[in-house]
């Protein structure tokens, strides 16, 4: 049976009641880390984040959101504690965009990434990327299209890194262009890597834990019918 997982796209302006709900849902840890931020964006954009994970993983799971805990796992990856071990979780937000994946038996890791507009990201390709990747985000027609490669194979790579639980600047040499399954460096482990649906300005992909092959059912969250990709 292929594995399925879940993606739900979140934008940091939901409703004021929604707001408040992932408020209401999040531990005093949680709490504390968002009260740190100087910005009330930041605030706003921490919050709806990691509020909605958990009223998502607690509508999977049939339990209360603020019943849920995630600890460090071995490489750092928060992962839940028991008795939710079984359910794999991945955060990611960038702009005005939050991604969040849930999945069941395989770690998973989630990357959303804003189109910056005047980003060199022709240099920082060829300092960071393999040198046929780097290429193939400079040989782009314009600005506009170098951008959409390079947030296209940084978020592969950065789904990579998050279903792994490793740092990501050891891994941004890692070829991810045109592959379906990608070899993380550290920690040396193989993942399957499919792009994700995002919205207009924003590129989106999800990794899952070894080679099998995976189906992806995306949303937006709240209230939005999910959309299913191979």
């Amino acid at each position: 049976m292929t594995d399925l997982v879940r993606v739900w796209i979140v934008p940091v302006d939901v409703p004021a009641d929604i707001a408040a709900r992932c408020r209401g849902v999040l531990d005093d840890g949680e709490r504390a880390r968002a009260a740190a931020f100087g910005s009330p964006r930041d605030r706003q954009r921490f919050t709806v984040a990691h509020g909605a994970l958990r009223i998502l993983a607690a509508h999977e799971l049939q339990t209360r959101p603020a019943a849920l805990t995630w600890t460090p796992g071995r490489h750092g990856k928060p992962e839940l504690a028991p008795p939710w071990s079984g359910l794999h979780t991945s955060l990611s937000h960038s702009g005005d965009m939050i991604a969040a994946a849930i999945s069941t038996g395989r770690p998973v890791g989630v990357d959303i990434q804003h189109l910056v507009p005047g980003l060199e990201v022709a240099g920082l390709s060829a300092r960071f990327f393999p040198p046929d990747e780097a290429g193939y985000v400079a040989a782009a027609r314009d600005a506009s299209a170098r951008a959409d490669r390079f947030a296209h194979l940084w978020a592969r790579k950065e789904a990579v890194v998050k279903a792994a639980g490793g740092r990501l600047w050891p891994n941004l040499k890692i070829a991810v262009q045109g592959r379906d399954v990608v070899s993380c460096a550290e920690p040396a482990s193989s993942h399957r890597v499919a792009d994700v649906a995002a919205p207009p300005g924003f590129r989106a992909a999800v990794a899952l834990a070894g080679e099998a092959p995976f189906t992806t059912e995306v949303a937006g969250w709240p209230a939005v019918e999910p959309a299913r990709a191979s």
